[in-house]
């Protein structure tokens, strides 16, 4: 059976969500949520919300997907388990080793494991199944013919609509080290959402140049449903209540074959670019949205200028209150609201000079709005009423039994009635109820009408409770975890794209082609050499990299399926800091002969979980963003293919963008500035995929003075002592 399943940033959405025909919903609470600018739920709420939907089958998904620090622990797990106890059906964790540690002390929480985990080929599903995860929320990148191999695996869950992150899930530090606010925190400021120019031809000017379209997947939902997808996913926990129900009720539709019914009432109350159909379909032309940023809604008409009032031709109707924006050449020039109605269109208003031919597309339809908010959902109940003298009342609500206090008198006048009844049960006070009176069974009793209405209130109290009681099995909310004994690791580690006269221990080869010789730019180092892997590979891609990986000691990857392919390679694994190993539960569970700690906490704290094969990024490069896409649309014949480009902002920092290339070319987005960090009890991690002096850093790790000279002043010291929070 597949699911719908819907965003609930707050309650409004959460009804919205369930009254619309949604299957499941998703939500979040006050802390540990990856949305913590929606309103979210406290525990009073969530219960609330958990009843409710009980009452129609619908399932509460809460996610715990933020990066998880040490002094934090205790409060994540009281969170996860208090969630649980209050009705939750499953919890989305992003960690798969607090995960473990959950499942591993509350067998009967059902987990989900986050997207922001980014499983994106069977080697992660396995990995997350062998954790204890249930179901795995994949990577909004996969591939669609890994989608069927991982959907073999595990129970899978895959977004079908609502906004499209630019980096590859879980591998964004854009936010963070460009704003200081980490989008693994769930504080994201969307610099992505930003204008850029590129110096190559016609990326010169400044446009959106990472914003991504809207996701819609439309009547593909089929293609994946047939692929074995259980859940179709509905992003959405920052939008508003009407858009939720729209997206329900289309998606809803298209599982039913009515591909394009109630499309139009989405985009009016969220639309980005037009939307693509995403990447599990191949980039297509409507993939990026570089000219218009925001809600573009649904085209309206066209402006005529007539005696200095603007008049859109349009056969639609709109009212008061009904909002526009305005696009001039593909590109938004300013806003309008409804003015009139006239014959053939109606009359906007705006604040921006209107030219004849500027197409106008409305952004807030009220009609519209209130048309999705006023449906509520119903639960059909059957009541057979029995009242017969020298008894008590009794009520069938569904099959199930109910009596009253008082035992029945014959009346000596005005004998209750079948209209006494139903006036009385059609009554449903707070209740979702759909009430059918099927039979009355009476030999002519008399009963007050407050007494009746007090007997209605109460039955209907014991049946709401009884079909909506919580279910889950109760834990206490301790969870005991070992501590770290800290230990120190002297060696150092490099990633570069040449190990040649490398003076480190480790050194990690970033190819930006499988095709090239990893011989040749291997040939003279004398350490342990690693290959490094990207966090997003195909299925297919892996198979190509496996005769790579066996000419080295070891693989390093950002992604989660590392840890299961080195394993049946027999090869050694590095965890990269892109596993975001943050707390020293992960530390600990984390079996892999080295680990990268995330380089969101600060030196102090990875100081806390440092061992003898624990490394820590100190220097060099930092990473802020993999782009599973071509930001040039793929406009491969005209492409320069160069190595290199420089991405550019609104406030004139430069960010490097590289190409590199498994199959198609994928792109990294790396710091304005260099890190320049400091030697602690970590192995020192030196990323210098952009450097070519690597040893030159190596030598003068620790010296600040020295570490600025060779960045040529400009560097950072990114959150070596100032963690994200």
């Amino acid at each position: 059976m597949c699911e719908i399943l819907a965003p609930a940033g707050n309650k409004n959405c959460a009804f919205a969500a369930i009254n619309s025909g949604a299957d499941a919903i998703y939500l979040g609470m006050k802390e540990f949520s990856a949305r913590s600018s929606a309103e979210n739920f406290d525990a009073d709420e969530l219960r609330e919300i958990c009843a409710y939907a009980r009452l129609f089958g619908v399932k509460v998904y809460v996610a715990f997907n933020t990066l998880i620090k040490d002094g934090e622990l205790d409060n994540f797990f009281a969170g996860c388990i208090a969630a649980h106890n209050s009705g939750a059906d499953a919890l989305i964790i992003s960690d798969i080793y607090l995960g473990a540690k959950l499942k591993e002390s509350c067998p009967h929480i059902s987990l989900h494991l986050s997207t922001q985990a980014g499983v994106c080929n069977v080697y992660g599903a396995k990995l997350a199944k062998n954790m204890g995860f249930d179901r795995v929320v994949l990577a909004r990148e996969t591939a669609f013919e890994d989608i069927k191999a991982i959907s073999k695996v595990i129970e899978t869950e895959v977004f079908v609509q609502g906004a499209l992150c630019t980096c590859f899930s879980g591998q964004c530090y854009f936010s963070s080290f460009a704003g200081g606010y980490s989008g693994n925190r769930g504080q994201c400021k969307q610099p992505c959402r930003k204008t850029y120019t590129i110096d190559v031809e016609n990326y010169g000017q400044p446009a959106y140049r990472l914003s991504l379209s809207d996701l819609s997947v439309g009547g593909d939902i089929q293609k994946l449903k047939d692929a074995g997808v259980k859940s179709f996913k509905i992003e959405g926990r920052m939008r508003r209540a009407e858009y939720v129900a729209a997206a329900v009720k289309y998606y809803k539709n298209c599982l039913l074959d009515k591909d394009g019914a109630g499309l139009s009432d989405l985009k009016r109350t969220y639309n980005r670019g037009n939307y693509t159909k995403g990447l599990a379909f191949g980039q297509d032309k409507s993939f990026l949205s570089s000219a218009v940023q925001g809600h573009i809604g649904e085209f309206a008409g066209v402006v005529s200028v007539k005696n200095a009032k603007y008049l859109v031709n349009s056969l639609l109707n709109f009212r008061k209150n009904d909002a526009f924006k305005i696009l001039r050449d593909g590109k938004e020039v300013g806003g309008a609201v409804f003015e009139s109605a006239t014959r053939g269109g109606f009359y906007i208003s705006s604040r921006t000079r209107l030219k004849n031919g500027d197409k106008v597309f409305v952004t807030t339809d009220t009609a519209v709005n209130e048309r999705l908010l006023s449906d509520v959902r119903k639960l059909k109940i059957n009541i057979f009423a029995k009242f017969k003298a020298g008894e008590r009342a009794e009520i069938d609500i569904n099959g199930v039994q109910f009596y009253g206090d008082n035992i029945l008198q014959s009346a000596n006048n005005s004998p209750l009635s079948y209209a006494d009844i139903e006036k009385a049960f059609k009554k449903t006070d707070k209740y979702p109820f759909e009430v059918e009176i099927s039979g009355f069974d009476t030999d002519g009793v008399f009963i007050p009408t407050s007494e009746l209405n007090a007997l209605r209130r109460n039955v209907y109290a014991q049946y709401f409770n009884g079909i909506s009681c919580n279910n889950n099995v109760i834990y206490d909310s301790k969870i005991t975890h070992s501590e770290i004994n800290p230990g120190k690791n002297g060696k150092t580690a490099v990633i570069c794209t040449d190990l040649r006269g490398l003076n480190a221990n480790v050194g990690i080869l970033k190819i930006s082609d499988f095709s090239a010789d990893t011989d040749k730019l291997t040939a003279d180092f004398k350490g342990e050499k690693f290959l490094y892997l990207p966090p997003y590979l195909t299925g297919a891609e892996i198979e190509k990299a496996k005769p790579i990986i066996n000419k080295f000691d070891g693989i390093y990857s950002d992604g989660i399926h590392g840890f299961l392919l080195a394993e049946e390679l027999n090869v050694k694994f590095f965890a990269g800091c892109g596993l975001n190993i943050s707390n020293k539960i992960s530390a600990l569970s984390c079996r892999s002969d080295y680990i990268a700690l995330s380089k969101e906490i600060s030196v102090k704290e990875a100081d806390a979980l440092s061992r003898e094969n624990t490394f820590y990024l100190s220097a060099g490069d930092i990473k802020v963003m993999d782009l599973i896409y071509c930001p040039f649309g793929k406009k491969c014949l005209s492409c320069e293919k160069r190595g290199k480009y420089t991405l550019t902002d609104e406030n004139g920092r430069q960010f490097t963008l590289r190409r590199y290339k498994t199959g198609d070319c994928r792109f990294e987005v790396f710091n304005c500035a260099k890190l320049a960090g400091v030697k602690n009890n970590c192995g020192a991690l030196i990323d210098c995929t952009n450097q070519q002096n690597p040893n030159g850093i190596i030598n003068v790790l620790g010296d600040e003075n020295a570490l600025k000279q060779i960045f040529d002043y400009n560097f950072t010291r990114g959150h070596i002592f100032n963690s994200v929070k």
